[in-house]
């Protein structure tokens, strides 16, 4: 065999040794991959209404009139049976408006679409259960007493949650001096939250806050512990805010309408 290859010409002898190099490189290419492909997605006034229909109802407590908006984010990723290549992982790699995230930090192993999709819409109400006991136990009512239902279509996960209680405190005290909690601004964010208040990471936050710009928003609540990741690719004009609890959330919001000090990445 060497022998053969030594009375080849040279550019013959190289393009031989690199034909299983390009083999391997085309079966990668074509390949799928272990990857998650995420965009900014749509954003949602949880003050105003959502495909025809009020985001928050609330009964057995008087609701004040809104102004400005409370926009919670979202995301678009491709599902989890969905096959990602090589190029799709390399387009994506070098935009600011993509992300390219292993599939198992995003679906749960193992799991068919459909599987997924009911398991996003059981966090989803979960969330809407723990942002009605969250609102309600820091305004002092009693669940027993004040009746909310939450309708939020085709929004899945948990991530929704901070925002459904900020909401809920807004239509039922606004910022406790006759004034609204956003101050007529467009406010964005994301975080998911406990029945005591807390706040939680979500992750996607720098597609997030593209969202929330392009949208209109001025203000982005993030999570504390996700202030790096929104801060490192910020849209021009928005204005991070981190929060850890509902308490201190509300708090912040007041303070912007000061014109007081507020917390920043």
């Amino acid at each position: 065999m060497f022998s053969r290859l030594s009375r080849l010409p040279r550019s013959r002898v190289l393009l031989l040794c690199a034909l299983p190099v390009l083999a391997l490189l085309a079966v990668a290419a074509l390949a799928p991959l272990p990857f998650t492909l995420a965009e900014p997605g749509s954003t949602a006034d949880v003050l105003g209404r959502h495909q025809g229909a009020p985001v928050i109802t609330v009964s057995g407590a008087p609701v004040r009139a809104t102004s400005g908006q409370l926009r919670a984010t979202t995301i678009v990723a491709t599902g989890p049976s969905a096959e990602v290549g090589l190029g799709d992982v390399l387009d994506a790699w070098f935009r600011e408006d993509r992300a390219v995230l292993p599939r198992d930090s995003v679906y749960p192993p193992d799991k068919s679409d459909a599987e997924t999709e009911r398991r996003n819409l059981k966090q989803m109400s979960q969330s809407q259960d723990a942002a009605t006991l969250a609102a309600l136990g820091y305004l002092g009512k009693r669940p027993e007493d004040v009746k909310v239902t939450l309708k939020l279509a085709d929004v899945g996960g948990p991530s929704a949650g901070l925002f459904f209680a900020l909401g809920i405190v807004d239509k039922l005290a606004g910022n406790g001096a006759g004034g609204d909690l956003t101050g007529g601004r467009t406010i964005a964010g994301t975080g998911t939250i406990a029945p005591d208040g807390e706040i939680g990471a979500v992750g996607g936050v720098s597609l997030k806050t593209r969202a929330a710009a392009r949208d209109g928003a001025t203000v982005f609540l993030v999570p504390k512990a996700e202030c790096g990741d929104a801060a490192a690719q910020l849209p021009r004009g928005l204005r991070l805010i981190p929060v850890t609890t509902l308490k201190d959330a509300v708090s912040s919001l007041r303070a912007l309408d000061r014109g007081a000090a507020v917390p920043a990445c």
